[in-house]
């Protein structure tokens, strides 16, 4: 589906009844990275997954950023007339969802932060994002997809899953240079969300893969320990996954949330 926004046209599936759970895909990728999620989630709440700015059906043009990145996600909940919602986010999903409660918070109901980090990008990492610009502007998505796929996926996926890997690439491979190369400037320049994760005052899980090597567990053990006591934070590892857990392990992933939202539901009753 295609929802006519004021500034762009953003590409979302909307499925299930009941609690609002919107779900925001990583960089380089688009909403079909949750269809295991989706597919296995709507019976029980209703699944909202877009494609970000840049990503899948929705619009290339700019300007690009985390903020703008979630208002664009704020925008799409005003056209579908919903109030609150859970938000989910995978990597660079994360650093949107982290924005949302940053310029938003009045409209999140919970989060969950998978495969993500809170810091800022290093100098080093800085230098990185701003090579694979130059890549994307010269090369195209699919030369970008090779250098992002070692990281993305976990060193079990890539031996004994190679239908998961091979799925992954046509996906990173298909996305537009445009959003690509907006993406890319977005994570470079986005903001430290440390202070952002210590303000958080509702209820909230992260998940990692046991095997991610660009967020590794030290860094979703470090965002647990910023939560406020308040946000009854928790750790979910997924074993045998990597930075793409929810591609990667879907099940697992899809039972974690299951269960935190099963949470949520109960403290609201």
């Amino acid at each position: 589906m295609i929802a006519p926004l004021h500034y762009i046209r953003m590409g979302y599936d909307d499925d299930g009844a009941g609690l609002p759970v919107v779900f925001l895909h990583g960089f380089l990728l688009d909403r079909t990275l949750w269809t295991h999620q989706r597919l296995a989630l709507m019976s029980r709440v209703r699944c909202i997954v877009p494609d970000l700015r840049g990503c899948g059906d929705s619009s290339v043009h700019g300007p690009y950023s985390m903020d703008q990145y979630a208002d664009d996600v704020i925008e799409l909940l005003n056209w579908l007339e919903i109030d609150r919602a859970v938000i989910c986010g995978l990597s660079m999903g994360g650093y949107v969802a982290m924005a949302m409660w940053r310029r938003h918070p009045e409209r999140i109901a919970g989060l969950v932060l998978c495969d993500t980090r809170a810091t800022a990008e290093s100098a080093a990492a800085r230098e990185e994002r701003t090579r694979r610009i130059a890549l994307a502007e010269a090369e195209g998505a699919p030369a970008v997809a090779e250098r992002q796929l070692p990281g993305l996926v976990g060193k079990t996926s890539r031996e004994r899953s190679p239908e998961v890997v091979a799925g992954l690439y046509a996906m990173m491979a298909r996305q537009p240079v445009e959003g690509i190369v907006g993406a890319l400037q977005a994570m470079r320049d986005r903001p430290d969300s440390r202070q952002t994760l210590a303000s958080i005052t509702v209820p909230t899980l992260v998940i990692v893969g046991e095997e991610d090597v660009l967020t590794p567990v030290a860094e979703a053990q470090a965002m647990v320990d910023l939560l406020p006591t308040a946000t009854a934070p928790r750790l979910e590892r997924i074993p045998l996954a990597g930075h793409a857990s929810c591609a990667e392990r879907p099940a697992a992933v899809s039972f974690a949330i299951a269960e935190f939202l099963s949470s949520l539901a109960s403290a609201r009753a």
